[in-house]
């Protein structure tokens, strides 16, 4: 049976160039979607999966996101003095019951390799989880929910995967798996991962997304990797030199992933959403009326 895995690292400390100006004041990880940041969707789901240390590697600029989990007394108080006791009761409980928050800096940002790197002494010498907040996941278990369930037969390192268009294979880390594919909720061992490769040289189409379970090993071969696609420090290459060393898997979960590091993966991501919350009362109808509006207004314009 491998080790529990009590901890998550979240990388943070990323621009959010692409959703300038709006991220200059306001740190990427803490846009809404519907009415709760993107990083609560990431901690609520490593809380459901067992997780109960989270570490935000983050730059200077995490002021913001230290004031959105930090109490608020006073803000509570106002609530309950106005009759707002759900609102307050929501705010109370924006950190998940028994996760204890901790902050790893990444004073320069040079990859997603580096960034880990920085959570080295907070993650010590055990297995833990990693998740992108950029990427969120649509599911009922959550992603990570579902890896730790994999993991709990596979042991070793377990890397989230989908399948995209053949495209795009040079935005993402790309596995070898060999001949087939992966259904939902399947395995396969990985034997080969290329960081970013053109369409014409990628293995294939499955691509590593923004969940893993990795081994404390991986500090040791982030150390012996030199900078690769982009000049920087990419963990998919640490991934791949511990190939052939221990197991290293990746695993197709179900679900909808929206790249919500995009601007129009968030906006498909506030779409889903939306229609999917029970407690808008009504407002899943009235959104659909609204999409099939536009959608009739711009077919007609196509056509003019």
């Amino acid at each position: 049976m491998p080790k529990p895995i009590r901890k998550a690292v979240f990388p943070v400390a990323g621009l959010g160039t692409r959703f300038l100006p709006a991220t200059k004041a306001v740190p990427k990880e803490l846009l809404p979607v519907v009415d709760r940041p993107l990083i609560d969707y990431a901690v609520r789901e490593a809380a459901e999966a067992g997780v109960t240390r989270v570490i935000f590697v983050t730059s200077g600029r995490d002021a913001a996101l230290r004031r959105h989990y930090r109490p608020d007394t006073e803000l509570e108080k106002t609530l309950e003095s106005r009759g707002k006791v759900a609102e307050r009761d929501r705010l109370a409980a924006i950190v998940p019951e028994g996760v204890q928050l901790e902050f790893a800096d990444q004073p320069v940002p040079l990859g997603l390799g580096h960034a880990v790197r920085c959570a080295r002494e907070h993650v010590g010498d055990e297995p833990f989880a990693v998740l992108l907040p950029d990427d969120l996941v649509q599911a009922e278990p959550g992603c990570l929910a579902q890896m730790f369930g994999r993991y709990r037969e596979t042991g070793g390192n377990l890397l989230a995967a989908e399948t995209i268009p053949p495209d795009r294979t040079d935005r993402y880390g790309i596995l070898d798996v060999g001949a087939g594919g992966m259904v939902p909720g399947g395995l396969a061992d990985v034997r080969g991962l290329v960081e970013k490769p053109p369409p014409a040289a990628a293995p294939s189409t499955l691509a590593v997304v923004g969940r893993y379970i990795l081994q404390p090993e991986i500090f040791a071969a982030l150390d012996g990797v030199a900078p690769g696609a982009g000049g920087e420090i990419q963990l998919t290459d640490a991934i791949a030199a511990l190939i052939g060393r221990q197991p290293v898997s990746c695993f197709r979960f179900e679900g909808v992933r929206f790249d919500c590091g995009d601007r129009q993966g968030w906006l498909m991501a506030n779409v889903a959403f939306a229609l999917d919350r029970p407690d808008f009362d009504g407002i899943g109808d009235e959104l659909r009326a609204l999409l099939e509006t536009a959608g009739r207004r711009n077919q007609i314009g196509g056509a003019e």
